[in-house]
């Protein structure tokens, strides 16, 4: 992955439905999703010229952008065919993607219903979130200030940038006392998910995951759980409060960024990667590379 800042980089973009150059890809400094968060994205992967589950990330993109009271711009097709595009002008097979759609600068407050809305698709290589040497060793997660808003305090169905704002905080905090990432709450004091990952642990041999009532039912999660149920290991899909902690065996997180990367502690919380989290490391991956059926 280039250490460049990604204003500063070669190839294309795909804005508004043309390609341009990745440098001229701009937008005004007062456009309304820079001042009130108005701007929805997702985070998507290609494998070998593929990208996975890419109908159920253009389905989510969709559905986030209604739920800030926007519609898109261009069908799913036309996003979809946009993303390959992008990839091929970009000469890439194995990468990671984000499609963006936001409100434009045509109106400035509170109210936004003037506003163009803008969608963009950049792509660039970009490995797993966390390192190899974190994953292999297992994840040291700090515990977040910060909660999960209830659902009827905020669109939480939505990947919307403003919702991330407390994840960034989050992890900047938990980096800072030498964790890859910090373990969030929600509004009720129950276990949510990761800054940006959802969260999983095992007892005896099975799966136990928080229900995503609060926050986002990520689609790698649900890939996982399904890989976990043709695997033959039970899954259990509940309220999981941090006092339960000391009795799980095995913690992992998921999602398009992390994909799959066993957790070693949080807080004071110590966990062992197992048969479980190797288990579905390794199917995730034949999954995502075309050695295993959907």
């Amino acid at each position: 992955m280039s250490d460049r800042p990604f204003h500063d980089r070669d190839g294309f973009i795909w804005f508004d439905g043309e390609l341009v150059p990745h440098r001229d890809a701009k937008v005004h400094v007062l456009t309304h999703a820079m001042h009130y968060g108005s701007s929805v994205f997702e985070g998507q992967r290609a494998y070998d010229g593929t990208i996975f589950k890419l109908a159920e990330h253009t389905a989510r993109l969709r559905t986030s952008a209604n739920l800030l009271g926007f519609d898109l711009p261009f069908s799913d097709d036309e996003i979809n065919a946009a993303c390959y595009e992008v990839m091929k002008a970009n000469g890439f097979t194995n990468c990671y993607m984000r499609p963006v759609a936001w409100r434009g600068s045509e109106q400035m407050g509170i109210s936004a219903k003037k506003t163009k809305i803008h969608v963009a698709i950049a792509c660039w290589e970009w490995p797993s979130y966390y390192s190899m040497e974190e994953r292999l060793k297992g994840l040291k997660l700090d515990i977040a200030r910060y909660r999960r808003p209830a659902p009827y305090t905020a669109p939480s169905a939505a990947k919307a940038a403003g919702l991330y704002m407390i994840c960034t905080v989050s992890k900047h905090a938990a980096e800072d006392k030498g964790c890859a990432d910090a373990m969030m709450l929600d509004y009720r004091g129950r276990v949510a998910e990761a800054t940006s990952a959802n969260i999983f642990f095992v007892k005896n041999g099975e799966i136990h995951t928080p229900e995503p009532d609060c926050f986002l039912n990520g689609i790698t999660r649900q890939t996982v759980i399904q890989l976990a149920e043709r695997a033959g290991i039970p899954v259990h899909v509940r309220a999981i409060w941090p006092e339960e902690l000391s009795d799980f065996d095995e913690c992992f997180l998921t999602g398009t960024a992390a994909e799959v990367s066993p957790v070693a502690e949080i807080g004071p919380w110590r966990f062992t990667p197992g048969d479980v989290c190797k288990r579905l490391m390794t199917d995730y991956d034949n999954l995502v590379w075309g050695r295993l059926n959907a």
